[in-house]
């Protein structure tokens, strides 16, 4: 029986991934709700764009902090027990949203909410490339990103609706119970343990298993090869894209003149197709191999970040339709072929490490993005940062098509050392 043949027979989501999903799902739909409207909202306690530029900067620190911490404990203890210890802390910062009367206290629940995504992001990853097969792991991970994204379809209009008939503190009190029923079922599935069960040895919990997983990791990243040549890429896009979207809702709002509950939709739509090309996406890169999913992806990018940039204000509101849909397929493209390529070309025992690591590395050298994006706002012109962001998408697609290729006997996660070639 010929693998293809085995993978149509076994479904690609078991029982404990569904149930795995539905957590995430319930998690993050009030995440989306509340997330394509943060700025707005930082506005409607008085922040200046300057200023919701350097939340958007100071937001980013603790998570640097705890991403590597959360990669290792996630490799330490297992997948399931990390992402219940990172429910609590996100719990905690839901509650102290809830509960803000200023933009600095929005800041204090975003870097203690830091701590769940510090430990659910990396062992998301992990968890799913371990109950998958390299042969179908794409398609695992696109199956699994599209039923991820239906909080994109439906959470963001379903916000934008909430402000716009109620306020905000109604659409975070609905988004926190949504979340705590999340965290109530992610320590029901770690307390059994039966679930989190892997082939390999787990790093010790010690100061010397941290150790010894980094020195493996910037190992790998200093080699010269695949990992290198993703963390160089990533990192700059990351750049361009820190520039402009944190600003995306405010652009609909101030330039393009379009109402809250609109931009939810927008939103929505966005969501809605880069569901759509989740499950093609995973299966062109199983197929094809994942680098040209993500250049077409970027390509997709430059088309509608360009068109954002240079549309006049009185466009017609399906333009701007049209761009996020666009934008949203990209995206669909792209994220199953990262997190393939990730899994693949690092051991299993270190993918906790590796996906913590690369959020963090990213996340340090973006870090002066969105105030760098505020300044070029008030200064230059609100288009000139969605116009970088869009050259930045066009020109990454060079060092991927050339870089990204994996070594040829790469078996089950385990990659010979990179000759930088």
């Amino acid at each position: 029986m010929t693998s293809d043949t085995a993978a149509k027979k076994i479904p690609l989501l078991s029982p404990v991934l569904i149930v795995f999903m539905i957590a995430m799902i319930l998690a993050n739909l009030g995440g989306n709700m509340y997330g394509p409207l943060q700025s707005l909202y930082l506005e409607d306690l008085g922040a200046t764009v300057t200023q919701i530029g350097l939340f958007y900067t100071l937001a980013q620190i603790v998570p640097l902090i705890l991403q590597i911490l959360g990669g290792w404990i996630s490799d330490s203890l297992g997948r399931l027990r990390a992402i219940a210890i990172g429910s609590i802390f996100g719990t905690i910062g839901q509650i102290i949203l809830v509960c803000s009367t200023s933009w600095g206290w929005v800041l204090l629940s975003s870097m203690v909410g830091s701590g769940a995504s510090a430990l659910v992001g990396p062992s998301f990853d992990a968890f799913i490339a371990e109950k998958s097969s390299e042969e179908n792991r794409a398609r695992v991970f696109g199956v699994s990103q599209t039923l991820y994204s239906i909080v994109a379809v439906i959470g963001p209009p379903i916000g934008g609706w909430i402000v716009q008939r109620y306020d905000f503190k109604t659409m975070l009190i609905t988004s926190l119970a949504l979340y705590v029923t999340a965290m109530v079922i992610r320590i029901l599935m770690a307390r059994s343990g039966k679930h989190d069960t892997v082939s390999y040895e787990r790093t010790a919990f010690t100061l010397t298993g941290l150790k010894k997983n980094l020195g493996a990791m910037f190992g790998l990243l200093f080699a010269g090869g695949i990992i290198t040549w993703i963390l160089i890429t990533d990192g700059v896009r990351d750049i361009a894209y820190g520039i402009s979207m944190n600003f995306l809702s405010l652009f609909m709002e101030q330039v393009a003149h379009i109402d809250i509950q609109t931009i939810g939709v927008l939103t929505g739509v966005f969501g809605l197709f880069s569901m759509l090309f989740m499950i093609p996406g995973g299966w062109l890169s199983d197929k094809k191999g994942e680098r040209l999913g993500i250049i077409i992806g970027f390509s997709l990018h430059f088309l509608s970040l360009g068109a954002i940039a240079v549309l006049p204000a009185t466009s017609p509101l399906w333009v701007y339709f049209v761009a996020f849909a666009v934008a949203g397929t990209g995206i669909g493209l792209i994220a199953p072929a990262y997190q393939s390529l990730i899994s693949k070309a690092v051991p299993a025992h270190l993918r906790g490490t590796a996906f913590g690591l690369f959020s963090t590395s990213l996340g340090l050298i973006s870090l002066p993005a969105p105030f760098i994006g505020g300044i070029l706002w008030k200064n230059v012109s609100p288009q000139l940062p969605f116009a970088i962001t869009a050259v930045v998408a066009l020109l990454t697609c060079i060092p991927v098509w050339f870089k990204f290729k994996l070594p040829r006997n790469t078996v089950s996660g385990e990659v010979a050392p990179e000759s930088g070639k």
